[in-house]
């Protein structure tokens, strides 16, 4: 993993970072500078001054997704600042256009003030089609999200949210379908009430689900517990009807499915022995996760996820944001709702037709899934 590393930082500095600007017009004579520039852009000026909706069609707008982060909560890493999310704002950039034919810019906002940061997206909003948030932290984000979805007339998507809910769905639906389980009866333990948690619960308990504990760094979330901040609440309400309290170890006793978007090392073989028999695993922390996939399985885990390329099961959000925002801006989507991401997850669930443990989801590379996840969007 460390030759990884190492060769990524070659990479970069090799090309100075991953994205280019590049013009779709030539500029070869006076004629093509007329027409891209003086005298003839003030006409199309004019068009978009009587007919804001023109932008879409006359500008980059229509095709364009800005990619912002305040670098609070960069993957596993924690909080480094902007300059140190670039490299992965880029990345996002590169795979929206690579996925889904969608333009994407990076943009690293150097405040972490919540109203700052919705103030700003603001005034950037008219030169985008869309915002996708990323790799900021919570519980800030749900409050800057929620703010913009309402404030702004294109959508607004935070993808460690609603990217990595949608494709844990799509592979619970097909792990359902492998090992029979009822999600009206399955009892579910999602370990990290974050961005990701939070999301991951609320699509699931949309979709159906309907016994689920969360945990968090104090333990299981109830209604009534000590010390939990707004969002904790909420959840509370909806979830652990039980009020089951205590740590992941006793959550997680007698459960059929574990998602871990946590912490690195926290389920122990010992925990998922005390699961109902074959459970379904999906240890999602990254670069290392809750549990490895051997010992997982070794435990008796019919199915195990993780985010990483290196084994089956690879979850990642590259399958899901391409086609949101394709979908979004080829259907001039104001908003992505639930009902949206459900659609989505179960057309990427679709494209494998005869899943196995060992193949839940697509290929992380497989083109096609932006496309059966566009159609959803509409």
């Amino acid at each position: 993993m460390s030759d990884i590393y190492e060769e990524s930082v070659l990479l970069h500095r090799k090309h100075q970072g991953k994205l280019a600007i590049q013009s779709k017009v030539p500029l070869i004579d006076k004629r093509d500078l007329s027409l891209a520039y003086t005298p003839g852009v003030a006409e199309v000026c004019r068009v978009i001054a009587s007919d804001k909706s023109e932008a879409m069609a006359l500008t980059l707008k229509g095709n364009t997704v800005a990619v912002i982060s305040d670098g609070s909560a960069i993957l596993g890493l924690g909080n480094l600042g902007p300059e140190a999310a670039l490299p992965v704002m880029e990345g996002k950039c590169i795979l929206f256009k690579e996925f889904a034919g969608v333009d994407a810019f990076p943009i690293c906002l150097d405040t972490q003030d919540t109203e700052e940061i919705i103030r700003t997206i603001r005034y950037l909003a008219p030169v985008f089609g869309g915002i996708n948030l990323e790799d900021i932290s919570a519980p800030r984000c749900f409050e800057i999200e929620g703010r913009l979805r309402r404030e702004l007339d294109i959508p607004v998507f935070h993808d460690d949210q609603h990217g990595t809910a949608t494709v844990v769905l799509a592979a619970l639906i097909n792990a359902l379908r492998i090992s029979r389980l009822d999600k009206a009866k399955a009892k579910l333990v999602v370990s990290g009430s974050g961005a990701a948690g939070v999301a991951v619960t609320k699509l699931l308990l949309a979709y159906g689900f309907q016994n689920i504990i969360v945990c968090d760094r104090e333990g299981a979330i109830y209604e009534g517990r000590n010390n939990l901040n707004p969002t904790k609440q909420e959840l509370a309400v909806l979830t652990n009807k039980s009020k089951v309290s205590g740590g992941l170890a006793e959550a997680i006793v007698g459960s059929d499915i574990f998602i871990g978007v946590s912490a690195p090392n926290i389920l122990t073989e010992e925990m998922v022995k005390t699961m109902d028999p074959h459970p379904i695993i999906f240890a999602l922390a990254n670069p290392v996760s809750e549990i490895s996939p051997e010992a997982a399985k070794r435990a008796g885990a019919l199915i195990v996820a993780t985010g990483r390329s290196d084994y089956p099961n690879q979850i990642n959000n590259v399958l899901v944001f391409p086609g949101i925002f394709r979908g979004a801006l080829d259907n001039r989507v104001k908003q992505i709702t639930d009902d949206m991401l459900i659609k989505a997850a179960e057309n990427l669930a679709a494209l494998v037709s005869e899943p196995t443990p060992d193949s839940i989801l697509p290929s992380a590379l497989d083109k096609g899934a932006a496309q059966a996840v566009a159609a959803a969007i509409r």
